[in-house]
């Protein structure tokens, strides 16, 4: 049952994070594309914008997919916590913890479920059960 409950954990997470990526990258699911979301990474400070949200959506794309195959699980753990870092320092840490004022209490969420799994390990029903 704690393989099963990991790949529940890890499907979320991962195809999550996969949408996010393709919202920065492509424009799906209601993104802004590369484009504007480079426009608004340069509205925060983050410059310059176009290429901070090719390696934002690709993070979260790839380390995304990783985490739900479980496939690499640390190297995807970090990924995603560390996408939520710059998330915090840049966007929420300034509006306290609670999600309810856009602060930082979901990401910091995600933070403690990404380095957990990275630490514990994906379970048995992963590509890392498998290869390693």
């Amino acid at each position: 049952m704690v393989d099963f409950g990991l790949l529940i954990i890890r499907l979320v997470i991962g195809i999550l994070f996969i949408g996010h990526g393709a919202q920065k990258l492509f424009g799906w699911f209601g993104g802004y594309g590369i484009k504007g979301t480079g426009g608004w990474f340069e509205s925060i400070g983050m410059k310059p914008g176009t290429t901070m949200a090719v390696l934002a959506g690709l993070t979260e794309f790839i380390g995304g997919a990783l985490f739900a195959l479980g496939l690499l699980t640390p190297f995807a753990g970090v990924l995603i916590a560390g996408t939520m870092v710059v998330a915090i320092i840049k966007v929420h840490g300034p509006n306290g913890l609670w999600i309810t004022a856009n602060g930082y209490e979901y990401n910091l969420t995600l933070i403690a479920v990404a380095i957990g799994i990275a630490l514990i390990g994906p379970g048995r029903y992963a590509l890392d059960a498998f290869l390693f």
